[in-house]
């Protein structure tokens, strides 16, 4: 445990980084997720299919693979991007790719009762996902979303394959400098498994707001409706 403390600056710079990594790749296949999901419900053809062949690519194919063909193969094409960039870009689509069917299937899910009741009432189809679909979706993609979240957390580990000095780039530079196989692979996975358990923390307190908040717009909604009488 000496090598740790001595090592720690070294440590906590790969550990911020590792942060970094995460909440942009993240917010990244958030975007992604959303993006594909939407556009994976078009009535079109010509837009459906791309969607679905992209999302196959992306979940057909490793995430290591997909970072070094970022990081090795492209450049000679003219496209070079910094490491961290090629390390957020792999797990933002790949992540996102994942999780765009979760936005898919539970919007599709709730499409058929609620577009009816939008159609009924004059909504256009994009009002209809803005003011309908999509709220009503998110309180159920969020359990999902959380398993997303922990395992783009978990992946940030390959990103030191393509010299991204994180956490477990820098663990490795301790151990080849000192040894100490067990303590220090092990305090990585200690490492990991308490940035995973703050993931899910954080994730089951957004899932709480949501249903606090869904709740009260629906009591509001029914005390509203009792107060107003049977006739409204």
């Amino acid at each position: 445990m000496s090598a740790l403390w001595e090592y720690r600056s070294l440590l906590l710079d790969g550990l911020w980084l590792t942060v970094q990594v995460f909440v942009v790749g993240l917010a990244l296949a958030v975007v992604v997720a959303f993006v594909l999901g939407i556009a994976g419900l078009s009535e079109y053809r010509w837009v459906r299919w791309p969607v679905v062949a992209w999302v196959e690519f992306w979940r057909g194919t490793s995430v290591l693979v997909q970072m070094f063909i970022l990081f090795y193969v492209l450049p000679p094409f003219g496209l070079e991007f910094t490491p961290f960039t090629c390390a957020v870009l792999a797990l933002g689509f790949n992540e996102g790719a994942y999780a765009s069917e979760i936005v898919r299937g539970t919007i599709a899910a709730r499409a058929k009762g609620q577009d009816e009741a939008g159609i009924a009432l004059g909504m256009s189809k994009s009002l209809r996902m803005r003011r309908i679909l999509i709220p009503q979706s998110i309180p159920a993609m969020l359990p999902p979303f959380g398993n997303v979240a922990v395992d783009t957390l978990k992946a940030t580990s390959l990103v030191s394959l393509v010299t991204v000095g994180e956490l477990t780039y820098q663990t490795q530079q301790v151990w080849k400098s000192e040894g100490h196989t067990v303590a220090i692979f092990t305090a990585l996975l200690v490492f990991y498994f308490v940035l995973a358990m703050i993931v899910a923390g954080l994730m089951w307190l957004i899932e709480r707001r949501f249903a606090v908040d869904s709740g009260s717009r629906l009591f509001n909604s029914r005390f509203l409706r009792t107060s107003a009488g049977p006739g409204v």
